[in-house]
């Protein structure tokens, strides 16, 4: 975890709000007990959290952060709501519609787990917050703890492992905004490649375009299915090429039509036979947890990688590439 200068004041402060001794006038030896604080009082004793807690009073979620129970919360500093408010063209939390504020809070708040930092150095995946997704699905968040904890490739955690009575919150250097398929397909260098096809096919004529498309999160909704970087570099072999450079774009544009459908498909809906896509019929084994496309060549849905929830769309992460008819 990182620990910048500018948060020693921070740091000093949420220890000295959580733990202190006192006297009282009789006994100057008398030691008081820590008062104990949920996630709400907290924030309230930490100046470099006041807009946060002025944004939960405005989205009027003071008592579901005051509750009993167990959740975590990536509490965003002053300077990450200042910076996230003016580029989003908002001068102050005043201006930001209650709605809209209170699904970006939610999505700082993963329930039911005290998550602690331990638990996410070394390692990566995804967890769901109390965000609102398409389908009353809830929205998915991507966490990489290979250096330091970062979530959805760029709020990175500062402070870690601030406990209160009702959860554990860790400190983060940005706002997490809502995110959409292009926050996953970026922010996990596992589907590279992937965002290497979409730009690439963007550079041809048509094109969906689907970089616009799938950061649009008014667009859709869409299920995608995400090849890894090893489903991209078996493809190129199995083609004799050595990059996507060597593939016309209008060859990798139908490519990519073969993974979108055109519905948020969650993996509990998926069904066994015929899936539209966009690109053509692919053939779906909701037992097997397979896709086969028209070459009879299949494609394994990795079970540990699927519901990976944006505002525009879920992503079920495969192993093979799916290809249009080549007969």
């Amino acid at each position: 975890m990182k620990s910048p200068n500018n948060f020693k004041i921070l740091t000093l402060f949420l220890v000295a709000a959580i733990t202190f001794t006192s006297c009282d006038n009789d006994n100057d030896d008398v030691v008081v007990a820590p008062q104990p604080m949920n996630i709400v009082e907290t924030a309230q004793a930490t100046p470099e959290l006041s807009i946060l807690v002025d944004a939960v009073v405005k989205a009027d979620l003071v008592d579901a952060l005051s509750a009993e129970g167990s959740m975590t919360v990536l509490a965003p500093t002053n300077d990450a709501f200042t910076a996230f408010l003016a580029d989003k063209g908002f001068s102050s939390l005043d201006e930001v519609p209650n709605n809209v504020l209170t699904q970006i809070l939610l999505n700082h708040v993963i329930p039911g787990a005290n998550v602690e930092s331990s638990a996410l150095i070394g390692g990566s995946g995804y967890v769901n917050t109390l965000a609102d997704g398409p389908n009353t699905s809830k929205l998915s968040l991507y966490y990489d703890g290979t250096s330091g904890v970062k979530f959805n490739g760029y709020s990175e955690v500062a402070i870690p492992d601030v406990i209160t009575t009702n959860g554990i919150v860790h400190v983060v250097d940005n706002v997490i905004d809502l995110p959409t398929i292009a926050t996953f397909a970026t922010s996990n260098p596992a589907l590279s490649i992937l965002v290497d096809a979409l730009v690439y096919a963007d550079s041809g004529t048509p094109t969906v375009p689907y970089i616009d498309t799938v950061s649009d999160g008014t667009a859709g909704p869409f299920t995608v299915f995400a090849p890894t970087n090893d489903a991209f570099a078996s493809l190129l072999a199995e083609l004799e090429v050595t990059s996507l450079s060597d593939i016309a774009t209008e060859t990798v544009d139908a490519v990519l039509l073969m993974h979108i459908v055109n519905a948020n498909v969650q993996s509990s809906q998926l069904a066994s036979g015929e899936v539209g896509t966009l690109g053509g019929p692919i053939t779906a084994d909701a037992s097997a947890f397979t896709l086969t496309d028209a070459n009879a060549r299949v494609s394994n849905i990795v079970t540990s990688l699927v519901d990976i929830q944006g505002t525009n769309g879920v992503v079920h992460v495969i192993d093979k590439v799916i290809l249009p008819n080549m007969n």
